[in-house]
This record gives C-alpha cells, structure tokens and sequence, in this order.
C-alpha cells in the first residue's frame, strides 16, 4: 500500500531529511585516514540522539549500528568496526533518522584522500544519475521512468553496473514502504506517481559487472568481480510541478570541500 503524505507532514518530513544531510556533514567534516569506521559511526550516532532524533537502522531487523558503512567493493549494509580508513578508500555512508514521527534516508559516499580518475568518475557518474532519476519524478510518470533513465545514464552511457537486487523505495511513517523504486527498468512501467508520494532514490551502481554477492554475516553486499561500488540517496516528494528534494548534499558539499582529507571534484 502507498502512503499518500499531506502538505503538513511533508513538512514534518523535510525537518527530519534535512537534519539527516546535517549528520552526513557532521561526519564529512571529521573523515580523515587512520579514523576506524566504528569511529564514524559513532560520531554520527551521536549527532542524532543529541539533535533528538533516534538512528532508523540501529535494530532494524537485527541491524547492529546506527549507520550503514560500505567501502570500496562494498555495495551497501556494510557494519562499521575496527577497519582503518586509509588515503585512496571510498566510503559510502546510509544515514537514517526517526524523529517526530518521520524517518529520513540519505546516502553519500566519499573519497578519502586521492583516488583514482576511474574511481572519481564512477561518484561522479553515480551522482549525477541520482539527479537524472529525480528529473523523472513527476506527477503522472511512472516509477519505471525514473528506473529507466538511470539506468540509461549509468549502464547505457557509461557502461557501469546497476544492481538489480538492492532498490530504492516509499519512505514515511516506515523506514521502507511501498512502491520499490529500482535503478533499472522500462518507460512508462510501474505504480503511477502522485502527488504526495515520498521515494527514497537511490542509485547503486558499480564500476564493473552488476552482480552482488552476500558476506556469512548476512548484511553486507560486495561487488562480485570486487570492483568499487557507489551509492547516492535523495528523499523526493511527489508534486503537482518540480519535484521537490527534502534531503539536501549543500551542507555535506561544503563540508567536503573544506576538508583536506577528502577529495572532491565531482
């Protein structure tokens, strides 16, 4: 079933969505080399139970920790721990927040140091996708508009991998709610889009093939041929014009740029 969001909750919402970008700067701005990923994990769960909010993920069906980390060939639902952050490093953080009611649902994945140009192209490409899908979000298109052009962009004209088992989706009351909003699919296909439909889109795209596997501790996906892997998260309300993007990156951007630590040119 699709929750259908009034203009007040909308509202209620976008506080929340906003608050999760204001967490993903307040780790871009501490990320550097020799910092463990249980580190920034806890630094962001701390940011939200300070900001009175609670972490979606922490519990969540058995989830560990309050943020989602995947680095390099990990796709998404990485666990933090003691594992090192070094120069050259992608990190792929999936904040979620609860508060008032709302959840809120952001990725971004950052690039410790100097990396590659193959590297700096797939976060390029993978976030401009993002974008491209959100362009499609619109009332009346259908859900199989914003999965098409994605991967059109990604796959097509790039050559990189979608993943066909990891989706987007509804967001609201729930951490996930109907409809799925994969990252590949045909025109004109799919739920119809209204006004008042929240998605979390999310493109999750590969350097090499698009084939996944499952780590033993049943979260964590890698790339199959263990080539980098990028993910990028906009929660996009439905509307009678523009779509309109409760989440923001202008904080996380700024952040980025300011810190030496990172590199940023895309």
């Amino acid at each position: 079933m699709i929750h259908y969001k009034t203009a007040a909750e909308i509202e209620i919402m976008r506080a929340t969505c906003l608050l999760v970008g204001k967490a993903h700067a307040a780790a871009a701005k501490a990320l550097k080399p020799g910092m463990t990923t249980q580190q920034v994990n806890d630094l962001v769960e701390a940011f939200i139970l300070d900001n009175g909010g609670k972490p979606s993920f922490k519990n969540y069906h058995g989830f560990p920790a309050a943020t989602c980390i995947s680095m390099n060939e990990a796709v998404v639902h990485g666990f933090p721990g003691a594992h090192t952050l070094k120069e050259g490093d992608i990190i792929s953080l999936d904040i979620g927040i609860y508060k008032n009611g709302f959840h809120g649902d952001s990725a971004y994945t950052y690039a410790i140091g100097e990396v590659s140009e193959e590297v700096k192209q797939l976060l390029k490409v993978t976030k401009a996708s993002l974008y491209v899908g959100i362009e499609k979000a619109r009332a009346g298109n259908r859900i199989g508009d914003i999965s098409h052009a994605i991967q059109m962009y990604t796959e097509k004209t790039h050559g990189y991998g979608v993943v066909r088992e990891l989706v987007g989706h509804g967001l609201g009351r729930d951490l996930h709610e109907d409809p799925q909003v994969p990252n590949y699919g045909k025109q004109g296909s799919g739920p119809k889009l209204k006004e008042g439909m929240v998605l979390a889109i999310e493109p999750m795209i590969n350097m090499g093939v698009k084939d996944i596997e499952q780590l033993s501790d049943g979260w964590t996906i890698l790339t199959k041929d263990r080539k980098p892997s990028a993910h990028f998260e906009h929660d996009v309300c439905i509307t009678k014009g523009d779509p309109d993007i409760l989440t923001s990156f202008a904080e996380i951007e700024q952040a980025e740029k300011a810190n030496s630590n990172l590199s940023w040119s895309y």
